[in-house]
């Protein structure tokens, strides 16, 4: 539903369109009343996927601090002993390796190889996740 908060009277006449989800507020626009519903749509839709996307993207990027490169499609999930009988190999694993080295941290539900980066980098990671996070926040 789209709630119109607030109408300004001047030459170009503006709208304030408060987006929500349910009753959850998800942002504000601001547009002119000449849009078309048409144009206003589609950005609206740009925006909110846009705004989904980053959140994909971060906690994408959490999990690779903690658990390294995602595996092979044909590895993930299996068990180490599953991967060694039928004689799998990530061929990725000495190719990809995290700049200033890596710590063992094995992922719980086997997508990744559990080659986690060391320290400094998931800290540059975390920032990273932080900053994308406030940009495309709903609190400010």
């Amino acid at each position: 539903p789209i709630n119109l908060l607030q109408c300004s009277c001047s030459t170009i006449k503006m709208v304030k369109l408060h987006i929500k989800k349910g009753d959850e507020s998800q942002f504000l626009f601001e547009t002119t009343v000449d849009t078309s519903l048409d144009q206003l749509i589609k950005e609206l839709v740009r925006l909110y996927n846009g705004r989904l996307k980053v959140e994909r993207l971060c906690q994408e990027i959490e999990l690779l601090s903690n658990h390294g490169i995602l595996l092979p499609p044909n590895m993930q999930g299996m068990t180490e002993e599953q991967v060694r009988d039928l004689k799998l190999v990530d061929e990725y694993a000495d190719k990809i390796i995290p700049s200033g080295g890596f710590v063992e941290n094995p992922d719980p539900v086997g997508r990744r190889n559990g080659q986690a980066p060391n320290e400094k980098m998931k800290e540059v990671l975390q920032r990273t996740i932080s900053e994308a996070k406030s940009a495309v926040s709903k609190n400010q």
